[in-house]
C-alpha cells in the first residue's frame, strides 16, 4: 500500500538515501526546499496530498488542517514530546481522522559531546580562562540535572562516569536512576547545592524563575540543553549578568527573549550551532521518519 501523494512542505534534514526511499511509499513525492511563510502557502503546497511531512520550522494549525481535506497522515520530522508543545495541532488532526506521528531521541549524543566540550574547557581553561585559579576535573563536581529524560539521563550518566556527584529533579523519582547512585532532590536544594546545573526539559516547560535563580546563587554554571528556554529569560539574564556566573547554550533560541547585548556578557557562551545536528543524527532521524511512514501504511490508514 502507498500514499497517492506525499508532500514535504519544507526542508526535512533527511539524508539523500532517506529522500530517495520516500518514493517507495507514495505514487508521487514533492519536496519543497524552502520554508513556507504563511498558512496560505502551506495549504497551496499540500494541495490534494494525502500525506505531508514537516520539520520544526513550520506550524500546521487547525486552519491548515481544515483546508486540506485529503490528508490522512502528517509526519513530524522533528521531536514530538507532547501535544501541547507540538508544532502540529494534533487535536484538530485527530478530529478529522488524520494520524500524526513524530520522532524523538535522535540528536542526543551530539548534545552530550557539546556539554563535555564546554564544561571541560571551562574547568581546565582550554581556550578560555579557567573557572578557578587551578584546573579542575569533573571528578567530585556537584552536578544537578533538571529533567531526566533521554538527554538528561545521558548527560548524567556521562558525567557520573567521570566521577561527578549527580542529583536530579523531575516529576517523580526514577528507580533506575536511584539504582545507579543518582539522588532525587527537591529543586530548591538541587539549585543550592550544585555547582553545575543542566536544564533538560521539554519544550515550553519553564521551571526556573526569580526565586529559583536566587536559590541557585552565584559562582555557578548553568547549561540549557532544552529546545527552548527552561526558565524565565529575564530572570536568567539578571543572574547571568552577575560576576562569576556562567551560562551555556548551543543556540540563541535556547536563551529565549533576552536583550541585544546578552550574548556579549563575559559569562555567556553560545556557539549558535545546534549540537544535535550531526551526520549520525540525520541518519537516525531519516530512519525514524521512514519507520513512521511504514507503520502508518501497514495499518492501512
Amino acid at each position: 500500500m502507498k500514499f497517492r501523494k506525499l508532500v514535504a512542505i519544507e526542508p526535512l534534514n533527511l539524508t539523500p538515501w532517506g529522500e530517495r526511499e520516500l518514493h517507495d511509499y507514495a505514487d508521487a513525492v514533492v519536496l519543497f526546499r524552502d520554508v513556507p511563510q504563511s498558512n496560505e502557502e502551506i495549504i497551496r503546497r499540500i494541495g490534494n496530498a494525502d500525506a505531508t511531512l514537516l520539520s520544526y520550522t513550520s506550524h500546521m494549525d487547525k486552519e491548515v488542517i481544515a483546508a486540506c481535506p485529503n490528508l490522512r497522515y502528517i509526519g513530524m520530522c522533528c521531536s514530538l514530546y507532547s501535544e501541547e508543545s507540538a508544532n502540529v495541532d494534533i487535536p484538530a488532526a485527530r478530529e478529522r481522522g488524520i494520524q500524526v506521528l513524530g520522532i524523538r531521541d535522535y540528536g542526543d549524543r551530539g548534545v552530550v559531546e557539546y556539554v563535555l566540550h564546554e564544561l571541560i574547557g571551562l574547568l581546565h581553561g582550554f581556550g578560555r580562562p579557567s573557572l578557578e585559579v587551578e584546573p579542575l576535573e569533573v571528578y567530585g563536581l556537584k552536578v544537578g540535572v533538571v529533567g531526566l529524560g533521554t538527554s538528561g539521563r545521558m548527560i548524567a550518566d556521562t558525567l557520573q562516569f567521570l566521577g561527578a556527584d549527580i542529583t536530579y529533579y523531575c516529576r517523580a523519582p526514577k528507580a533506575d536512576a536511584g539504582a545507579a547512585g543518582m539522588r532525587f532532590t527537591p529543586l530548591p536544594q538541587l539549585l543550592r547545592e550544585s555547582r553545575v546545573v543542566f536544564t533538560c526539559l521539554n519544550k515550553n516547560v519553564l521551571l526556573l524563575g526569580e526565586d529559583e535563580f536566587e536559590q541557585l546563587g552565584d559562582g555557578k554554571i548553568l547549561f540549557n540543553t532544552s529546545i527552548g528556554p527552561g526558565f524565565d529569560p529575564a530572570a536568567m539574564e539578571k543572574w547571568a549578568s552577575r560576576p562569576g556566573n556562567y551560562f551555556f547554550c548551543d543556540t540563541k533560541a535556547a536563551a529565549g527573549a533576552v536583550s541585544e547585548g546578552f550574548f556579549n556578557l563575559p559569562g555567556v557562551c553560545c556557539r549558535n550551532v545546534s549540537a544535535g545536528r550531526t551526520v549520525q543524527a540525520f541518519e537516525l532521524l531519516s530512519r525514524k521518519v521512514l519507520d513512521n511512514i511504514k507503520t502508518i501504511l501497514a495499518q492501512g490508514a
